[in-house]
């Protein structure tokens, strides 16, 4: 066979990427990808209730960027969803981020409005403060609230999801759910906020759906890199895979996922319910708030955070440990590519070692079609 490009990977970077290049530029791509089906992490599949569950955790799509929510619109329906989150904490559930209503449901209402007053005299009102920089607070009564909330909402699920503390990590993780002065108890405040209306398969589907793209499941590009005559490729795995392992594994954190049915056409109050003190599983997802679907039974997924095994086949690497050291590992994995002369290109979550959301990933791959692969064919 010969084509143009061979592409690694069907998420998001791969197929935006197959399909940039094969729609705009009229060039061959084959996508190779190891697994059973296209979409990578956002693959979804209707279970034997009927339930459109994600097989690899919950994925809520948000965005600020119109250029990544207009690319997207070309090729999925939307269903507004505005994602909302619960905490188990001392015996209640609390919205989370944690909030003003967090806070009112915690304390006694004329602390609740004290510990208020001094929030948003200090930060101002509609602030997200990082939770240790709300520790560093020069009041005591705002240190002990930073505390309260560093024990009780950070602490404990930060070390079953990355077992490691949270000033262990890159203050970008704990910065993504900071303290929310505010009464918004979504999750997410991005202008953008929804699903695909009949899931996120179809959604890549119609991505991939091109005379120019041929997709080649339950492979492993090495398998075929010598048999497939291309020009260039997208490599959209794990950097250190692809380069042996020659300066070590790079650190992932892996999860599993337990599917459980019920009876019941709701089981939660919210999409998601947090579990930082209690049990080995850190939240529960209920499916049918992220699908919109009306049935009479529902489908909850249940999550497990473990750390990654190269060798388990079962094991897939989720999230990139964002520190320092592993930092300088992947610069040495950098400069092998620079050695590549761009004739593999490298780009993704696993590729970049980088922390992507889904739009931020589908924005990496559009601007790297745009800025390396489009304005250098011309």
């Amino acid at each position: 066979m010969k084509v143009d490009w061979l592409i690694v990977g069907a998420g998001f970077t791969g197929a935006v990427l197959a399909e940039r290049i094969a729609s705009q530029m009229g060039q061959k791509v084959l996508v190779v990808e190891r697994r059973n089906h296209i979409g990578g992490n956002a693959y979804d599949y209707y279970n034997e209730h009927g339930v459109l569950v994600h097989k690899y955790g919950p994925h809520i799509f948000h965005t600020n960027s119109k250029k990544v929510w207009d690319y997207l619109s070309q090729f999925t329906e939307w269903r507004p969803y505005y994602h909302r989150v619960l905490a188990s904490v001392d015996g209640k559930l609390v919205p989370v981020p944690f909030n003003l209503n967090s806070l009112y449901a915690l304390f006694p209402p004329k602390y609740a409005e004290r510990l208020e007053e001094k929030l948003i005299c200090s930060y101002g009102f509609g602030v997200k403060v990082p939770i240790l920089r709300m520790r560093e607070a020069e009041d005591a009564e705002l240190r002990f609230l930073a505390e309260y909330i560093y024990k009780n909402v950070f602490y404990g699920y930060t070390l079953k999801q990355w077992e490691l503390k949270p000033e262990e990590l890159d203050p970008s993780v704990t910065g993504r759910v900071p303290v929310y002065i505010s009464r918004d108890d979504r999750y997410f405040q991005d202008t953008y906020q929804a699903m695909p209306k009949h899931g996120y398969t179809l959604m890549f589907n119609r991505m991939l759906f091109h005379k120019n793209i041929k997709v080649l499941l339950n492979t492993s590009y090495r398998e075929i890199v010598t048999e497939i005559h291309f020009n260039r490729m997208i490599y959209t795995g794990p950097i250190d895979a692809y380069f042996d392992y020659m300066y070590g594994p790079l650190p992932y954190r892996s999860l599993q996922f337990k599917f459980v049915t019920l009876e019941e056409e709701w089981h939660q109050s919210v999409g998601t319910i947090n579990y930082p003190n209690e049990y080995d599983f850190t939240r529960i997802t209920e499916q049918k708030y992220l699908t919109g679907q009306r049935l009479p039974r529902t489908t909850l997924v249940v999550e497990y955070p473990q750390a990654y095994q190269p060798t388990n086949n079962h094991c897939e690497p989720y999230y990139p440990i964002p520190r320092e050291d592993n930092r300088a590992i992947h610069a040495l994995y950098e400069r092998e590519v620079k050695k590549l002369r761009g004739t593999v290109l490298f780009a993704g979550r696993l590729a970049d070692y980088k922390y992507y959301n889904m739009d931020q990933a589908v924005a990496r791959a559009l601007k790297l079609f745009e800025e390396e692969i489009l304005t250098k064919e011309r």
